[in-house]
Formats: C-alpha cells, structure tokens, sequence
C-alpha cells in the first residue's frame, strides 16, 4: 500500500517545480545539439533529449518519493498505477524543440485515485515555470539554481461576450475542433505549442483550448490540474472532467475542452471520441 502525505500540495508542487527545472536544464545544454531523432511507434518523435530529461526526473521522484510508480511517455509508459502515481512528460512538444521554437515544455502531475493533486509545467526556453496545488501560481525560472522563485498567483478570466481567444496547435488541426469552436464567437486563434495552451488559460491570456485528436494522460495532467486550480476547467464529452490512470486504454485521452470560463462549456458539442 503506497504512503504519501499530500496534506500540503503547494509544497509538493513546488518540490516537483524544481525537478522539472532542473529537467528543463539539461534540454536547454541539448536544445542546440545536432539532435539525432527516431520515430515512435505513433508516428511522434523521440530525442535522446526526451530520454535524458525523463531519466533525471524519474531519478529524482524516485529518491523523494520511492513508493510511487511513476508513468512516463519514453521509457514507462506501460508501468502500472497505485493510489497515488505520477504522470510525467519529459519533453512535451517535441517537434518544435527540435525546430528551435522554444515553445515546449516538462510536465509532471502526482495523481490521487483519477485526478492531479499537484503540478508542474515548466517551460525552459521561455523561462517560465507554473505550478498547482490547492492554489495555481506562475514564477520567472531563475538563472541560478540556487535562487529562490518569486511565485505569483494566477486565474482565469471570465469570457467575453464576443471575441473569444482560442489556442490552436499547429500541427494538430482537424474536422472535429473546427466544428466544436465553429459554435463560439472566437474572434482570435492563437497558436501555441504542447501544455503552455493549459498554462496560458490560466494566467487569463486566452479563453479555449480544444481538442478532438489523440493525446495522452502525460501530456494534459499537469496542465489540467494548473488550469482547474487557477479557475478554469477541462471537461469531456458531457461536461465531465478528465481522469487519469487508465492503462487499460494505454493512458490515451479521449476529446477535451480546456475553459477558462466554466459557463462555455453548454455551447460546445465534444464528440465521444477521438
């Protein structure tokens, strides 16, 4: 039976905020590299900066926290879960570090029974770092390891009448998403990469992320978490929210709404699945 005292979340998450920097750390010392790539079995790509990034982090949880499985996308993706278990993303957004657009991120949630008790999704190139525990908070990644994060709180904002901002992928398009926001008044879409769309939300930048293709739980848990603590939410098809540890259907989500305002959420129309 698995033990952790999660009597404090803010605490873990800003114990998790510095695994994922330090994780952050060593994609930037690679970010440059010739990057020698291969081709999952999905069709993604894998780096040996993805394998390095989640050797460090699973490293680490593993020392704090040596009960608790972790899952992660390169080299446990298969692991079962317990009670309590960790998602981890090492390198979210893996085409665009290799395309040098910094716009990627590291993500790692601990999960209670289905759902994130705690996050972090750190964004190395940009220099940002958001975390959520009870409360969701936002920090400038300092240049010194050694340097304390001045973190500040953030939320959603409430959605405007007309003129809504939506964050679109650039790679990730399809028939599907256009039909669910074809039914809002958006009036900007804005592009953006892997878990920041959750993270950008959050801090009140933008209003809707959709998303009808195919992901994992590793890539939406932290952000999920980050967003529904700052006042937003995720949902399903249904209004549901998302949950977590089914490796049943190997950990792959299904459609999702990620809101900033709770209130969209009877005008959109997910379909069941992907």
């Amino acid at each position: 039976m698995t033990s952790l005292d999660d009597s404090d979340t803010d605490a873990l998450a800003r114990q998790l905020a510095k695994i994922a920097i330090e994780a952050g750390q060593i994609l930037r010392r690679m970010e440059h590299a010739a990057i020698d790539k291969r081709l999952k079995d999905d069709g993604t790509p894998c780096t040996a900066a993805d394998l390095a990034a989640e050797e460090i982090i699973i490293r680490r949880l593993n020392l704090a926290w040596p009960d608790i499985p972790v899952v992660a996308e390169e080299t446990a993706s298969r692991a079962d879960t317990d009670s309590y278990f960790f998602l981890v993303d090492p390198l979210d957004g893996t085409g665009d570090f290799i395309r040098g657009t910094g716009e990627y991120s590291v993500n790692i949630a601990l999960v209670k029974g289905d759902r994130p008790i705690s996050a972090v999704v750190a964004a190395p190139a940009l220099g940002s770092v958001w975390i959520a525990g009870t409360r969701a908070e936002m920090g400038t990644i300092p240049g010194d390891p050694g340097e304390a994060i001045a973190w500040q709180p953030i939320g959603t904002r409430a959605a405007p009448d007309n003129g809504l901002v939506a964050l679109v992928s650039r790679r990730h398009g399809d028939h599907a998403t256009e039909a669910c926001l074809s039914t809002l008044s958006i009036g900007t879409r804005r592009m953006a990469s892997s878990a920041l769309k959750f993270c950008l939300i959050a801090s009140g930048e933008a209003d809707i992320y959709v998303r009808c293709g195919p992901t994992m739980e590793w890539d939406t848990a932290a952000g999920d978490h980050i967003l529904s603590r700052a006042g937003g939410r995720v949902i399903g098809p249904g209004g549901a929210p998302l949950t977590y540890g089914h490796k049943d259907r190997d950990y792959r989500n299904g459609p999702f709404a990620a809101l900033g305002d709770i209130a969209l959420a009877p005008r959109l129309a997910l379909p069941v699945s992907c």
